[in-house]
């Protein structure tokens, strides 16, 4: 019997191995895996509706053959669906198919695969809900589109059913007022044709004459006695009838057309192409909208209106196609959307730069309350928004025509539209009929439209556009129009407020992070056109060289329209510069010839810019807005951030300064602060430069290099830190899961009102942590009484901080749903808290509604500066530092605990971060443009922080600049939950650590590794010197015998 002889030191390596193995469970746990339990789904249909879009246009039994010829599914698991309606005759460039549910996916990724077919997408359902009587919505009762819910899916603002007969609708705002009982009572007494001067035109015998003018609606009957052309009415729904049984289309008309002495319309001897693309339960299909476009460019209708309107602007097979018919000279006036007051609402299509886009107002020439606001939110978050609504026009109880005789008044931008509609088609008819093509097209209307309008002395260019509409300077305008290219707006002027907000309240200075202008390039000269060299900056004197401006502009201008972009920085020697700068940028564009022409048509547009610039502010004055970690709908389903709002479940609004946070930007202009904006990562801008990185409302991830760079931003350069969190609860977003009948597909919150499990990771470095409660209810401090809707809780804060508890109630349980008050008990939850680490200090708030405009019950504007006084300069509040407030202990919460991410959702889909590269965009200071940003080199700042890790420099600026596109920096689903070193230690003392002990963490687990690999190494020497003793003395033995 042998002994082994390496028992002793086994013995001491498995306890060791052991404990080593227990180590790794806490410090790394495996990620937990959510199981989501799902609501039972409907009953599932057994086909689903797709839309087919081909490359070439066919007639529709070609594209069946080819499919039929090239789908190896041929076993009836899918179906063609054949449209009977007036574009059957015509070839088209989409099919509709219905795939069974059980083959669908492999269905569409073959119809994908072939050769001929541009996409596929699901079938949209529209659907558009009567009003109720007057204040059922609590606000505008005559308007449509207030109250409605919002649900994904191709969403449209509502008709207006109304009559305003005794007594106006609410303003619901300061500047909807309607004004004085005699203003009331203007509409009584006066056609809104004459407020335009419309018998002026009548006069000169432009009446509309020979203007083929489309209404897509709920169609018209023909014997209706208000109008004298209806030239054509065509259904393109699923009933079989072509009469108006809901009263809108008909309305429309009538103020586009009407001829009633009561009810007068703007063009009466218009010919009316009536599109009835709505069922009596107003419900339309992508496919019925897009057979009846195609219809109209057959066709070669002039003027289009299009009262409807929703916010998606990526439903890519309805907006290329209105894309396609402006191309085809079809000039589109669209309504802006009935989401006002509320900014950054503006409505598909009319938020499209080749559409019209109408807002209203009322008679006092105040924006209508109901009229949605800019700015455009295509670019957010890497960007800049557009100037919209173009125009606006009278849109408050207009009179039209009634459903089979006799006149109403209604209200809303679908009101609205059609009076933009009826001037222009009164305007189309000035000109001779065989010159129209020539000369008027979207563009060319466009400018005489916006050049003749009348600027409004109140509102801002994101609320009135170029101004009202004026009828007669228009036509001045067109009478001896020459196609041309031009710039709108034509003026930046930071001089001129309101009008030029938010420009005009905030200076430029050197330092700042560049200041974007998103203006419109209009080319009247042809459908195509072509950007002729660099735009050119001409300052007026010798300071205009102080001014650096980048710029960026569409490739190809088209369909008559593009973008150009201003990207404006002060130079680093304008810092002590005071006073104005001014000059023109011109552009060149061109275009091809036109028909029967042999030179290319060219143009020179000019863009005045009158800049006040002032000397870069103090670092503790500036504050910098994170814009780039902000997802909103569309595409995905970002969910409210206020859980007790039920009429818009989605989150749509840009999240911008200048669209929902106008009310806090104001708030910080007002209180002396200077706000820029980062559209970029984290490790985009320099932190010595500003006070507070202000972080409020974010639903996306962070790149590893953010988290670092933040780290020692905070700890070594003193940035101030802000963050303002949302409710995160993985029950809740399961509950807000529902199978959408438009899409027929099940639609998912891809995240809470904000990212928790992203923003734990920002803030694990500072101990720092959210929680996943949902709470609710109203709290006092210093004062001052605030509402706490649907925020989150504080789980991890470290000792020596401030923290602030009150009692709410908890939802989370319930998923989020409104239940009675008295079946919650309440509790006192941590929910604000401030900490001074290192060289920088943090506050931490969990609910960011009462900055939010869009939902705010009570604004928290008074603690942001409080927070902002703390952050930006050591500020102490006494109510908010109390000594009853300090932390003695730390608040710990194991990182096992905190709010997991959901591992059902493809969150790389909707995020700029997940599989992305880390690079900073045009939003960022020009020397850091396509690289991965600043660095501790670049800002001489190559030393290790106290307690801290020293990070790792690479190779610099230069070396970043090279390796941008090569390296692409990722973020991990499974991403570190804490800093290494608050892991380490947390497993030996249970709670967190200040910043100054955390440097003993540094060598705790290499140390231990090291001793194991060590005892092992000694382990199988051991074994091995035994082994090779026993070898020798068998050999021995066997030798001897031998």
């Amino acid at each position: 019997m042998i002994k082994p002889h390496h028992t002793t030191t086994t013995t001491l390596i498995l306890p060791f191995l052991f404990l080593l193995l227990s180590i790794s469970f806490h410090l790394f746990p495996f990620p937990q895996t959510l199981t989501l339990t799902h609501p039972p789904p409907p009953p599932s249909p057994s086909r689903t509706t797709h839309i087919v879009r081909f490359v070439h246009y066919k007639h529709a039994r070609e594209h069946l053959l080819y499919l039929r010829e090239n789908l190896r599914n041929k076993n009836n698991r899918w179906e063609w669906i054949e449209r009977r309606n007036p574009a059957a005759a015509y070839p088209t460039d989409f099919g509709v198919l219905e795939i069974d549910d059980e083959v669908r996916v492999e269905v569409v990724e073959e119809l994908e695969g072939l050769e001929l077919a541009k996409d596929v997408s699901v079938e949209f359902r529209y659907t558009r809900g009567l009003l109720g009587r007057r204040g059922d919505d609590g606000g505008d009762g005559c308007v449509f589109g207030v109250g409605r819910k919002r649900r994904p899916g191709k969403i449209f603002t509502r008709m207006s059913f109304n009559e305003s007969e005794g007594g106006m609708c609410g303003s619901g705002g300061g500047n909807g007022s309607f004004g004085s009982r005699s203003r009331r009572l203007l509409l009584q007494r006066t056609q809104v044709t004459s407020l335009f001067g419309a018998d002026v035109l009548w006069a000169k015998g432009y009446t509309g004459e020979k203007v083929k003018m489309a209404i897509f609606d709920t169609g018209i009957r023909a014997d209706h006695p208000h109008f004298r052309h209806i030239k054509e009415r065509t259904n393109w729904t699923n009933e079989d009838t072509l009469n108006d049984n809901l009263g809108h289309g008909t309305f429309v008309a009538g103020v586009i057309a009407g001829q009633d002495s009561e009810c007068l319309g703007f063009a009466p001897d218009a010919e009316i192409y009536a599109f009835r693309v709505f069922t009596d339960a107003q419900v339309s299909y992508t496919s019925w909208f897009l057979d009846a476009f195609n219809y109209a460019i057959a066709i070669n209708l002039d003027v289009l209106n299009l009262s409807i309107g929703g916010p998606d602007h990526l439903d890519l097979p309805f907006v290329e196609k209105v894309w396609e018919l402006t191309a085809n000279n079809i000039i589109m006036v669209s309504a802006i959307g009935n989401d006002g007051p509320l900014y950054g609402t503006l409505n598909n299509p009319a938020d499209q730069s080749d559409v019209i886009g109408v807002g209203g107002i009322d008679y006092s020439d105040h924006i209508a309350s109901f009229s949605s606001r800019g700015m455009s939110t295509w670019e957010i978050p890497h960007g800049y928004g557009r100037v919209k609504p173009d125009i606006v026009a009278y849109g408050r109880d207009i009179m039209g025509s009634k459903i089979s005789t006799g006149c109403r008044s209604l209200s809303g931008t679908s009101v609205a539209s059609p009076v933009v509609a009826g001037v222009v088609c009164l305007l189309v008819s000035v000109l001779p009929v065989n010159k129209r093509k020539q000369v008027l097209n979207p563009a060319s209307m466009k400018q005489a439209l916006i050049e003749g309008a009348a600027k409004l002395s109140g509102p801002h260019m994101y609320e009135q556009g170029a101004g009202r509409v004026d009828l007669l300077e228009s036509y001045e305008i067109l009478k001896n129009y020459e196609p041309r290219a031009s710039i709108v707006p034509s003026v930046l002027d930071f001089l001129d407020c309101p009008y030029s907000w938010p420009f005009c309240r905030q200076p430029l200075y050197a330092g700042a992070m560049p200041v974007i202008f998103n203006a419109t390039i209009l080319n009247g000269m042809g459908v195509t056109g072509y950007v002729d060299g660099p735009p050119t900056w001409h300052p007026s004197n010798e300071d205009g060289n102080l001014l650096s401006i980048h710029f960026t502009h569409s490739g190809i201008i088209w369909p008559w329209t593009g973008y150009l972009g201003l990207h404006m920085q002060i130079k680093e020697e304008g810092s002590q510069f005071l006073g104005l700068i001014e000059g023109n940028v011109t552009v060149k564009v061109y275009s091809p010839p036109a028909p029967g022409e042999k030179a290319v048509r060219t143009s020179t547009c000019v863009l005045q810019l009158r800049l006040n610039v002032i000397p870069t502010p103090p670092r503790s004055k500036r504050v910098l807005w994170d814009q780039f970690h902000s997802i909103k709908y569309p595409p995905g389903y970002i969910p409210r951030d206020s859980l007790d709002v039920r009429n818009d479940i989605l989150d749509w609004h840009g999240d911008h300064l200048h669209t929902n946070f106008y009310t806090l930007y104001n708030m910080l202009k007002d209180a002396g602060y200077y706000v820029e904006t980062l559209g970029s990562p984290l490790t985009c801008f320099d932190a010595r430069q500003y006070g507070t990185l202000l972080l409020v409302d974010l639903e996306d991830e962070y790149f590893e290099e953010e988290i670092k760079k933040l780290k020692e931003d905070v700890l070594n350069t003193g940035l101030g830190l802000a963050v303002f969190a949302e409710w995160y609860n993985v029950d809740t977003m399961v509950k807000m899961r529902f199978f959408d009948d438009n899409t027929r597909s099940w639609w998912t919150p891809v995240t809470g009102g904000a990212n928790i499990p992203a923003l734990n990771d920002l803030l694990a470095p500072f101990g720092i942590a959210f929680g996943d409660k949902i709470l609710n209810g109203d709290f006092t401090m210093d004062g001052a009484q605030s509402r706490y809707a649907s925020g989150t809780n504080i789980v991890k804060f470290p000792a020596a901080g401030y923290l602030h508890s009150f009692p709410f109630l908890d939802s989370s349980d319930s998923g989020g749903t409104h239940v009675l008050a008295s079946s919650f008990t309440k509790e006192d939850l941590p929910i604000l808290g401030f900490l001074e680490l290192g060289e920088g200090r943090i506050s931490v708030y969990g609910d960011s509604n009462c900055l939010d405009s869009s939902h705010m019950v009570t604004n928290c504007h008074w603690l942001l500066r409080k927070i902002l006084d703390f952050t930006s300069m050591n500020i102490k509040d006494p109510v908010l530092f109390s000594e009853s407030a300090r932390q003695d202990a730390p608040l710990y919460e194991n990182s096992n605990k905190l709010p997991s991410r959901r591992t059902d959702v493809n969150f790389s889909a909707y995020s700029s971060v997940m599989g992305k590269a880390l690079i900073c965009r045009s939003d960022s200071r020009f020397e850091v443009w396509g690289t991965k940003g600043y660095n501790i080199q670049v800002r001489g700042r190559n030393r290790r922080l106290p307690g801290h890790q020293a990070i790792d420099l690479g190779g610099g600026f230069n070396s970043s600049l090279l390796r941008s596109d090569a390296n692409k920096s990722t973020v991990s689903r499974q991403s570190k939950r804490d800093s290494l070193s608050n892991k380490y230690l947390s497993l030996l003392y249970r709670d967190e650590l200040d910043t100054p002990v955390q440097a003993a963490s540094h060598w705790l687990l290499p140390a231990l590794v090291a001793a194991f690999g060590f005892l092992l190494f000694l382990s199988f020497w051991r074994i091995r010197q035994k082994r090779r003793r026993r070898r020798r003395g068998s050999g021995s033995g066997k030798l001897g015998n031998f």
